[in-house]
């Protein structure tokens, strides 16, 4: 392994509590397959896991056709990694085909492995028609409060001083709405409306998916404990479990943009064996299906 994991970033690398949300994504070009990025806290002095799959994402399609685009990507989280110090992304060319090529990342810190990805991209075709399930009947964002609404002041500098979370909105549709989906027994759900607040490159479509991976990341995990506790944004106690990725899976359907309202419909099917699995479709406002994601998490009651 090369020193090139040790090395600190300069301060004036690394995200700062005003930083527009594009620039979290920013990551160094080191040679032609090696990328240098820096992660925010999700957890306190652990890197956010939506964060560093969207680096490592952003480092595949920075070596791929910028003609294709992202149609699939899966992760492990292996080891937490460190907010303040420096993560490398290797990227090894899978293949070249003429419509595919995939990728293999793997994202080192201090020389250990903390997370791998396996990404896929292909030019779009127009073969096999189109369909998607249908958006659910539910009230726009502009109906409902904003997420972070009943925050105290502490929690907020916190958040601020994470370099994170901060141009992201989030709107969650309350369990009692009309028109929400029957609850299946067995079967916690959550819709929350998010967007990120900041303008992004229209011509970007790479920077609009990494986008939409790190939000996937917000609450998709906390649906699998939904029995046990609200998720993050919503809970006004303190947590019952540790929550933590240990894998995450995307597809991409159709064009979209990361800064305009998407809704994300989540359930969790299953939750045994300290692990949860959590479902999640993203739909834009004109109801189209977009993206879809899954996500085992660790789930652990704590002491």
């Amino acid at each position: 392994m090369t020193d090139l994991t040790e090395q600190q970033l300069p301060a004036e690398q690394a995200p700062s509590p005003t930083t527009p949300f594009a620039e979290l994504l920013e990551i160094e070009q080191l040679n032609e397959n090696t990328f240098r990025g820096h992660c925010h806290a999700g957890a306190p002095m652990r890197a956010f896991g939506g964060h560093v799959a969207a680096q490592a994402l952003a480092a595949a399609g920075r070596t791929c056709d910028g003609q294709r685009a992202v149609h699939s990507l899966h992760g492990y989280f292996l080891l937490p990694g460190n907010p303040t110090r420096p993560i490398v992304y290797e990227v090894e060319r899978l293949r070249e085909g003429v419509t595919y090529a995939t990728r293999r990342v793997r994202a080192v810190q201090e020389r250990n492995e903390i997370f791998s990805l396996t990404a896929s991209f292909k030019h779009p075709e127009t073969a096999g028609g189109d369909r998607h399930r249908e958006l659910p009947p539910l009230p726009g964002p502009e109906a409902l409060p904003d997420a972070f609404s009943h925050w105290d002041e502490e929690l907020r500098a916190a958040i601020r001083s994470s370099g994170g979370f901060r141009d992201l909105e989030l709107r969650f549709v309350p369990q009692d709405t009309p028109g929400l989906p029957p609850a299946v027994p067995g079967m916690p759900q959550q819709f929350v409306w998010l967007r990120i607040i900041t303008p992004l490159p229209e011509a970007d479509p790479l920077l609009h998916t990494c986008a939409l991976t790190y939000l996937s990341d917000l609450t998709l995990a906390s649906t699998a404990g939904l029995h046990e506790q609200p998720n993050f944004f919503q809970r006004t106690e303190a947590p019952r479990l540790l929550i933590a990725s240990l894998d995450h899976a995307m597809w991409f359907h159709r064009p979209f943009r990361s800064d305009e309202w998407l809704l994300f419909a989540q359930r969790s099917p299953s939750c045994s064996d300290g692990r949860g699995l959590s479902l999640g479709e993203f739909y834009d406002r004109d109801g189209r299906l977009v993206a879809s994601a899954v996500q085992e998490a660790l789930i652990r009651r704590l002491a």
